[in-house]
């Protein structure tokens, strides 16, 4: 079940005064020089989020100015004039905390994360790189090096290059015509003065918000952020920015880009108003009713009963100073004509008589239900409760504009198709494969609109406005099933997350790729009800189940309001006990199966994580590629489905339900599933051989960059190592981790450097990986293999021991914020054998590692000589 085009004010539209909600409402201060602060108090979790909002987006920047914001972004994160460099990082990461940033548009967001009682940490780390910055002349030549990768590597993502193309249709020589990023000419240019007069012009206090929320109190914050803050002073004034005019018409409609590809990619866009504006609500209702989930207009006609596309989506996206309304859809060259003639008749005809009372208000229940999910994490609390204060909605903006979505009707959905879809504002950028030159066109698509929904001869531009609350019970309920409750009456939500054994680990090789079919297939429809009626049935309760297949593993899932839980468990037991697996559906899962092996293999780093398993594991179940290969995915029948399912219902399972439940109920939902599967057979994780070859590698022509892993064997997660092993890969990976410090920071040989571990019971690895240009691919290679060697030869630092702990220990609350994550935690330890507190006693005893015990690990583990090399070159 899938929620993707509401925009992220949708998401953002209920009040924050539910009773059942911990956080206090937001209190809005202003510091003599301007600078907002904003604090939300909530403290169900020993957490702080803090944001800093900044009125400093690529669109305020002039053409020979493209990209100094994104790469002031870079640059804040070097030396500082009281933190050398890479100690920016390392002290909230050392505090067991996280560090980003992103540049926009419209403005540059700093976020920290970090336990409670470090919060004055936060804010003093914020305010010293960006105003204390050194912007050092020699880290500025390496950073430069990492955008211009970051360039190129941009290039190679076709979702990048694809935005890039509508941009210049839309907004020709204006700020939002431009990427982000910048172009390589503009940022090879820079120089520290040009950063340092950047930060004088636009980073004044009165155009910047200070947001914290977690468990703090408003007046301590006021007053850190006047002693931290409080000294910085505007020394110009400043403008909001004007608002971009919408074209009568535009100069150019259309632009084709042909490259290697394994899809076409199509981006419609049509512009729209700005933030605030009336018809805001309005837009966004409408793209949820034509592609926001299975249940939408577009998605039903052309990726459900047509089957033309892959995938379909819609958004309205709102800046400050414009908008754009975007329908995207991914699909074979051979059903571009049929898809486009459909599209645009559906278009031409649209209206908003064309929508139901029930379809309308299943978006509005689905708005609500996005609220929820951000108020679910402090992080999401902060971004929200920011966006509306710092982008100009008035105090009850929130409220307000639900209000206006709860009023969207026939009517208004009507009036914002009348001004919004107009042929003569209509753009197309696609990208398509280099061998269906002649199949797409831009002619072809000219003609093709002109034809079925031509201009208006006389068109007049439409005027555009401006922890877990309580104790685990685990039911035993024999045979191997086992139920655990986790009640959390915070959010009146629950969460269920059923974990089996088996997965690929119950395929043969040539069956490879059966699991992840049956995963898509079981909700698609049961013995009572159709695929779309399961569809509309979760819709209208704004619910959704998924399934999904693993290595060792295959899990279903719920989330839905409490209040509908009874409606839910009984849907939950007839997906499990009655799944229909209808050729039609299977067919349809097929095709998209297939579809979803071409893009991972259209994308270097999904390229990448197909190939790299059966290079290591060979014939294993770890070793399968886990979509399958294409041809034997395609002769995949509903009767191998169905196969499939019936060994897979036969293994032991470990239901967990998260949050505010009807605990009877739950048990007797537990209780028929466990009687309808009868006894569990046994079953063990596989133990997987090594590969004999040592060195692999996958090509992707026409791309900028080569990604390269070195991959060293270690042991699985049940091993009493695992616990310095998670510890040693912390102490690699991350902003202030070695690698990122020795290979880029250091080296400047790759934009991306991190490390990952994975580990199956019985067999585990830890793989260095960096993105980097083909010419310093072996530069790269020789530099994993030093770090890897020093890490052998000399114990660790105390500050980078520390920052590791604190970074397993933050991590381990962070991610546990959600009903479902802690739903899934619980039924994934019980289903592998393991305690149901087992991570939390694996952050307890990495706390007792030594840095000599580490330096023994990787001396042990960490042999180059060993390793496995893997490559995607371009």
């Amino acid at each position: 079940m899938r929620w993707r085009s509401v925009s992220v004010l949708v998401a953002f539209l209920v009040t924050l005064s539910t009773a059942a909600f911990a956080a206090e409402a937001p209190k809005v201060a202003r510091l003599q020089n301007g600078l907002t602060v904003m604090t939300i108090e909530d403290d169900r979790f020993p957490l702080v989020s803090v944001r800093l909002f900044v009125h400093a987006g690529s669109a305020y920047e002039t053409p020979k100015q493209a990209g100094l914001s994104h790469l002031l972004e870079h640059m804040v994160f070097k030396s500082t004039e009281k933190r050398p460099a890479g100690q920016v990082a390392s002290d909230i990461e050392g505090a067991g905390g996280e560090l980003n940033a992103a540049t926009s548009f419209d403005s540059t967001i700093y976020r920290v994360d970090l336990p409670a009682e470090r919060w004055r940490l936060g804010l003093d780390v914020v305010k010293d790189m960006i105003f204390g910055a050194k912007f050092d002349p020699s880290e500025l030549d390496g950073e430069k090096q990492v955008v211009l990768s970051e360039i190129a590597r941009g290039r190679d993502d076709p979702d990048s290059r694809l935005f890039q193309l509508t941009q210049g249709l839309v907004w020709p020589g204006q700020g939002y015509g431009r990427p982000v990023i910048g172009y390589p000419e503009t940022v090879s240019g820079f120089t520290d003065q040009d950063l340092r007069d950047y930060v004088a012009e636009r980073y004044q206090p009165q155009s910047m918000l200070l947001v914290v929320a977690g468990k703090v109190r408003a007046d301590e914050v006021l007053l850190e952020a006047g002693a931290l803050f409080g000294d910085l002073r505007n020394d110009r004034s400043v403008t909001p920015p004007a608002l971009y005019a919408a074209p009568a018409t535009l100069t150019k409609s259309v632009a084709v880009e042909y490259g290697q590809w394994g899809k076409v990619r199509l981006q419609v866009a049509f512009p729209m108003p700005a933030l605030r504006s009336a018809d805001e609500a309005a837009l966004d209702v409408l793209s949820g009713l034509l592609a926001g989930d299975e249940t939408s207009r577009l998605y039903r006609a052309f990726k459900y009963d047509k089957q033309l596309v892959d995938d379909i989506s819609c958004a309205a996206m709102t800046l400050e100073r414009s908008g754009l309304f975007l329908i995207d859809a991914t699909l074979d060259a051979k059903n571009v004509a049929a898809f486009w003639q459909g599209l645009m008749a559906d278009l031409a005809k649209l209206s908003g008589a064309a929508f139901s009372d029930k379809e309308i208000e299943r978006v509005k229940r689905n708005a609500e239900d996005g609220l929820f999910g951000a108020k679910e994490t402090l992080a999401g609390l902060a971004m929200k409760a920011g966006y509306f204060q710092f982008y100009g909605y008035e105090p009850g903006g929130e409220a307000n504009y639900l209000r206006a979505v709860q009023f969207v009707d026939r009517k208004s959905l009507d009036a914002v198709i009348t001004a919004t879809f107009r042929p003569e504002r209509l753009t197309v950028a696609a990208l398509v494969p280099k061998a269906d030159e002649a199949v797409v066109t831009v002619a072809g698509l000219e003609e093709t609109a002109g034809r079925i929904w031509p201009k208006a001869k006389t068109a007049e531009a439409a005027p555009v406005a401006a922890a877990d609350k309580s104790g685990a019970e685990v039911v035993s309920l024999g045979q191997g099933r086992t139920l655990v409750l986790l009640p959390d009456t915070t959010l009146p939500y629950v969460s269920i997350s059923m974990v089996y054994n088996g997965g690929d680990a119950l395929l043969a090789k040539d069956r490879q790729g059966l699991a992840e079919l049956a995963s898509s297939s079981l909700t698609s429809g049961t013995a009572k009800r159709s695929a779309n009626a399961v569809e509309d049935f979760l819709a209208d309760r704004s619910a959704s189940i998924s399934a999904a297949s693993g290595r060792d593993s295959f899990s279903v899932g719920a989330r839905f309001p409490s209040r509908f839980q009874t409606d839910l468990y009984g849907l939950f037991a007839e997906v499990l006990t009655t799944p229909a697996f209808a050729p039609a559906e299977i067919a349809r899962d097929v095709k998209d199966q297939l579809a979803a092996i071409k893009a991972k293999e259209d994308e270097p780093m999904g390229l990448a994580f197909r190939r790299i398993f059966p290079f290591l594991f060979g014939d294993s179940p770890y070793g399968y590629m886990r979509l399958g290969q294409a041809a034997a995915v395609a002769k995949f029948t509903p009767k191998d489905v169905a196969g499939f399912w019936k060994d897979q219902q036969a293994m032991p399972w470990v239901m967990a339900v998260c949050g505010d439940f009807d605990a009877a109920a739950v048990r007797r939902l537990a209780e028929t599933l466990a009687k309808a599967a009868g006894p569990a057979k046994p079953f063990a994780f596989p133990v997987p051989a090594w590969g004999q070859t040592k060195d692999g590698a996958a090509t992707l022509t026409e791309r900028n960059q080569e990604h390269l892993f070195m991959i060293f064997p270690v042991p699985g997660s049940d091993s009493p190592e695992t616990p310095a092993l998670t510890l040693l890969n912390e102490t690699l990976a991350g902003q202030s981790g070695l690698l990122f410090t020795r290979l880029r920071d250091g080296e400047n040989l790759g934009y991306s450097v991190t490390s990952f571990l994975w580990q199956s019971p019985q067999a585990g690895f830890l793989a260095f990986y960096i993105g980097t240009s083909p010419d310093k691919a072996e530069a790269a290679r020789t530099g994993f293999t030093e770090v890897a060697q020093q890490l052998g030869s000399t114990p660790l630092p105390d500050e980078l021991m520390l920052r590791a702990k604190n970074v397993m220990a933050g991590d381990y609350y962070r991610e546990r914020q959600s009903l479902k994550a802690r739903s899934n935690e619980a039924a994934n330890s019980l289903a592998r054998g393991w305690p149901l507190d087992r991570e939390r006693q694996q952050v307890e005893a990495a706390q007792q590692v030594s840095a000599e015990t580490l330096k023994e690990l990787a001396g042990k583990y960490l042999l180059p000589e060993k390793a496995y090399l893997y490559r995607v070159k371009p």
